[in-house]
């Protein structure tokens, strides 16, 4: 077995901790789960057994330092690991980490006896009786503990050493994400919440984690101070978006870093609130055998999407494949912080040009053939493209409706080209439209 305690908040006299924030505790916990189910929440700690988990995260030694590490950026400066729970508690309260590689016993005997929570309803008349540390409550007779004392202290003894077994509760995911963190100091400027909103996200991420999933909106609400103008009122809201279903806490921080840039706050902040308002199932991708080479930098999209947010959701665009048959409007145009659609541009079994004129140009015919640098030779088709009569011009009373024959021809100073006849003209005619690479 193999336990962690986790300390949200420093005991005030190096012993057992006060009541802690409640808040603080469930948002921690929320951020276990994503190491394992087997997550408790025991006084003011969180406890969290992880030996089933040890193999998925690499190892003891990269679980123990990963724990460590993302623990201390959500405010924990305590924790310790042990072979129960209880043993990992009186260790994070007594500041002693490591309870797994010596004797258990020989470390419990050392720590003071007010790191045990049975001991508090019975710690001055133990104190009169000499007793100091745990190893001292433990030497005392048995017989006579049970009966100046109740049960609950020497079997809480025994759960810390391992001679009996202990029963938690354990912590439920939850099926909604909405988490809130009251502010150490109030925050007049509004880029300043970041530095409370990163805690809400990495909890988020937690979240997200355990569920196999990605967020692709999430909303952080802030209240203004009770001390305040009437007309600020109570708070405010920011709603962040994201492209494609995401669970990376530095990509969601950049964006809303982004988006307060540009927030001015009516008066000062108390407390923050984080809901995840649309989240989407996320499909984990296997690792190869063997690694791919890294790629340094930021992906694309990523890039994208904190462009659109510092400059504007209209002024980043990108190209989208449409699921249309007419050639000029395979391919539009969308705001890159919208995500993508999941249809592409239908097939056809004519190849392709690698390059589309901005407007057809019209060409001369003579005798019924089209010139282009002379006489074309139409070499493969013809494909009819027919549609449109539901597609309306902005405001204007038209419709793009085409009826198009495309051919590939050939020119002997062009090249391989992409024309087509029109057929709804009384006159067909033939236009250039493309130019194969």
């Amino acid at each position: 077995m193999l336990w962690c305690a986790l300390l949200p908040i420093s005991p005030s006299n190096g012993t057992a901790a006060p009541p802690t924030d409640a808040v603080a505790q469930r948002a921690l916990a929320l951020w276990a789960l994503q190491f394992t189910p087997r997550v408790a929440l025991a006084d003011e700690a969180v406890l969290m057994e992880l030996a089933a988990s040890v193999r998925l995260f690499g190892g003891r030694r990269a679980l123990c330092e990963r724990v460590r590490t993302e623990a201390h950026a959500l405010g924990v400066d305590r924790l310790a690991w042990a072979p129960n729970g209880l043993a990992a508690l009186a260790l994070a309260r007594a500041g002693v980490a490591n309870g797994v590689t010596p004797p258990l016993a020989d470390r419990l005997d050392t720590l003071p006896m007010e790191t045990l929570s049975a001991v508090h309803p019975h710690r001055l008349t133990l104190e009169h009786v000499g007793c100091r540390t745990l190893g001292d409550v433990r030497a005392l007779p048995r017989g006579g503990v049970s009966r100046r004392f109740d049960q609950q202290l020497l079997h809480a003894l025994d759960q810390a050493y391992g001679l009996a077994p202990e029963v938690h509760e354990w912590v439920a995911l939850p099926e909604h994400f909405e988490e809130r963190l009251e502010l150490m100091a109030r925050v007049e400027q509004a880029p300043a919440l970041v530095f409370g909103a990163q805690r809400l996200l990495r909890v988020l991420s937690a979240w997200l984690f355990a569920r196999r999933a990605g967020v692709t909106a999430f909303t952080l609400h802030w209240a203004h101070d009770a001390m305040r103008a009437r007309a600020a009122g109570e708070g405010g809201e920011i709603t962040i978006r994201t492209a494609e279903p995401t669970r990376d806490t530095t990509h969601l921080c950049r964006l809303l870093t982004e988006h307060l840039a540009r927030v001015q706050l009516l008066a000062p902040v108390g407390d923050l609130r984080l809901v995840a308002t649309e989240v989407k199932p996320l499909r984990d991708v296997s690792g190869a055998l063997l690694p791919d080479t890294v790629q340094q930098g930021e992906a694309l999209g990523l890039v994208l999407e904190r462009l659109a947010a510092r400059l504007g959701p209209q002024r980043v665009l990108r190209p989208v494949l449409c699921e249309d048959h007419r050639p000029e409007w395979m391919c539009r145009w969308q705001s890159a912080a919208l995500p993508l659609p999941r249809k592409g541009a239908p097939g056809t079994d004519l190849p392709q040009p690698g390059f589309l004129l901005p407007a057809p140009l019209k060409l001369l015919v003579r005798d019924h053939r089209p010139l282009y640098l002379g006489e074309l030779m139409l070499l493969i088709g013809p494909q009819r493209v027919e549609g449109g009569w539901w597609d309306r011009v902005g405001e204007e009373d038209r419709m793009r409706n085409v009826v198009r024959d495309y051919w590939v021809a050939l020119s002997a100073q062009a090249g391989v080209l992409w024309v087509f006849q029109t057929r709804l003209d009384g006159a067909p005619a033939w236009f250039l439209h493309g130019h194969f690479a």
